[in-house]
C-alpha cells in the first residue's frame, strides 16, 4: 500500500530533479508535466490504481535522472528570459 507520505516524497523528488535540468525549455516542460500529472490524479482513491501510478512515477524519476545526466554533458547557453546568476 502506498502512503500519502511516499507520494509526497516522490512528488518532491521529481520536482527537485526537474529543476536540475540545464535547458530552460526541458526544465519548464518537466515541471509543468509533473505538477499537472499529480494535480490530475489527486482524487484517485483506488489502491491498485494508486500503486500503479506510484510505480510509473518512480520509473519517471529514474528516467528524469538519466536525462539530467545526459543533458549536463552538453553545454547550453542561457536564454534571455532566464535570470543571470551574479
Amino acid at each position: 500500500m502506498t502512503t500519502s507520505r511516499q507520494i509526497l516524497t516522490l512528488y518532491k523528488s521529481l520536482l527537485r530533479e526537474a529543476t536540475r535540468m540545464p535547458a530552460y525549455n526541458f526544465r519548464t516542460y518537466a515541471l509543468r508535466k509533473i505538477r499537472d500529472s499529480f494535480h490530475g490524479n489527486k482524487g484517485i482513491n483506488q489502491p491498485e490504481i494508486v500503486n500503479r501510478l506510484f510505480k510509473e512515477g518512480k520509473d519517471s524519476l529514474e528516467m528524469l535522472k538519466r536525462q539530467v545526466i545526459i543533458a549536463k554533458l552538453y553545454d547550453v547557453e542561457k536564454l534571455v528570459i532566464e535570470e543571470k546568476q551574479i
